[in-house]
């Protein structure tokens, strides 16, 4: 018998108990459905943590100053200018595989025209934006000019240029930094939150010479050439965790610590966090899935249930079947074609529902989503799988029946 004539019998068959085989696929159904909805949720996490790794530039070490103490009270790391900018030199010098970028961060109020705006000063050479892979929307960066002989000139952060701003063109215009004047030279491109939901682009970039004489460093500061941060930037292809150890062994030596002392700064490989929270997203996503496929199995469960009901109610009409010639596969193939019909359609079914159910959660929830074709078709390939699966037992049970007690059943 052919295929086009067994799922004709099939829909047939299915179509005379309409109630029952609705509630037959309706764990199909939810199954897939509840699969779109997880693996596209859980995507939508592990992509924005990707987005995230990006943002934040990837290989990274950050460097930062030891703490201080003040009255018995330690600050914490950050708190004292330990790390210099000769510390960020030496790296560059010593490291061929690392780019050093020295940073010094504090906050201002800047003003422009009748318009202020509360945000993050950073005092930075040009090797920042190379190491935090930070392209500029518009505008220049700093000139060697600029750099060297404290250059009264500003890149802002996408979030600053629009408070500022709003849809007005800020190069060249001139904003005032603790009232200092500073002209707009660019505009970075947008960065996002960071993994903590710290806006990465509100803020300003200025050269450090300028940051540490006229904004936020102090006279002794400015004699030692002092920063609070360095930005290290690993070769790709190169081991962060061997560079770490070469940065922390270069900055001991530099800072003259005894063996077995406490760093006097604080060494943080960006790029383990980073890739231990999207293992944690990828793990997430898996597990969703997993748990979601547990429908998909009770769901066959149920198929499988209904097709051993089909089969005893259907007993007279197997043998009636075989008794005018029907081979045992013809009758193998007709209760198989309806486990998969069953299964194909509540697939499908699912799939409409798992779809809607994540757009809404997007829009309602306003969490992220990413739906990818291939995990749709899985879904499908995996409830035809579960019709074959449980619907095979069935199915061999039927041909297996004698025709003489078959047609002899009550």
């Amino acid at each position: 018998m052919s295929l086009g004539a067994l799922l004709r019998l099939a829909l047939r068959a299915l179509a005379v108990n309409k109630l029952r085989s609705a509630l037959t696929m309706l764990g199909i159904i939810i199954g897939v459905g509840a699969v779109i909805v997880m693996i596209a949720v859980g995507s939508g996490a592990q992509a924005r943590v990707e987005e995230q790794i990006r943002a934040l530039g990837s290989n990274l070490l950050l460097v930062m100053s030891g703490a201080t103490t003040s009255g018995g009270v330690r600050l914490g790391f950050g708190s004292g200018f330990t790390l210099s900018e000769d510390d960020a030199a030496a790296i560059n010098r010593d490291i061929p595989e690392a780019l050093a970028a020295p940073a010094l961060r504090g906050g201002a109020q800047v003003v422009w025209g009748n318009t202020n705006w509360s945000t993050q000063i950073f005092g930075v050479t040009p090797e920042y934006l190379d190491a935090r892979q930070w392209l500029l929307a518009s505008g220049r960066v700093f000139e060697p000019a600029e750099t060297a002989g404290a250059g009264k000139v500003a890149i802002l952060g996408q979030t600053v240029a629009k408070q500022l701003f709003g849809s007005a063109d800020p190069l060249d215009q001139v904003i005032r930094i603790k009232r200092v004047p500073f002209t707009v030279i660019g505009v970075l491109e947008a960065k996002g939150q960071s993994m903590l939901g710290h806006d990465q682009d509100d803020l300003i970039l200025m050269p450090l010479a300028t940051a540490r004489s006229r904004v936020l460093g102090t006279a002794s500061a400015a004699k030692q050439r002092s920063v609070g941060t360095i930005w290290v930037k690993v070769a790709e292809g190169y081991d962060t965790r061997a560079a770490e150890e070469q940065v922390r062994s270069l900055l001991r030596q530099r800072h003259r610590l005894q063996p077995g002392a406490d760093d006097d700064f604080s060494l943080r490989n960006l790029a383990e966090v980073m890739a231990a929270q999207e293992a944690s997203s990828r793990v997430l996503t898996l597990l969703l899935a997993a748990v979601a496929s547990v429908s998909l199995v009770v769901g066959g469960i149920g198929i499988m249930n209904i097709m051993l009901v089909s089969v005893t109610e259907r007993t007279r009409e197997i043998g009636l079947r075989m008794a005018v010639g029907a081979r045992t596969r013809d009758i193998l193939g007709q209760f198989l074609v309806e486990a998969v019909t069953l299964s194909l359609i509540g697939g499908i079914a699912g799939v409409t529902i798992g779809l809607g159910a994540s757009y809404a959660i997007a829009g309602f929830a306003g969490w992220r989503i990413l739906i990818a074709p291939e995990a749709v078709a899985l879904a499908v390939a995996f409830a035809f799988a579960i019709g074959v699966f449980f619907g095979f037992y069935p199915a061999r049970k039927a041909a297996r029946l004698n025709p003489v007690e078959a047609l002899r059943f009550e």
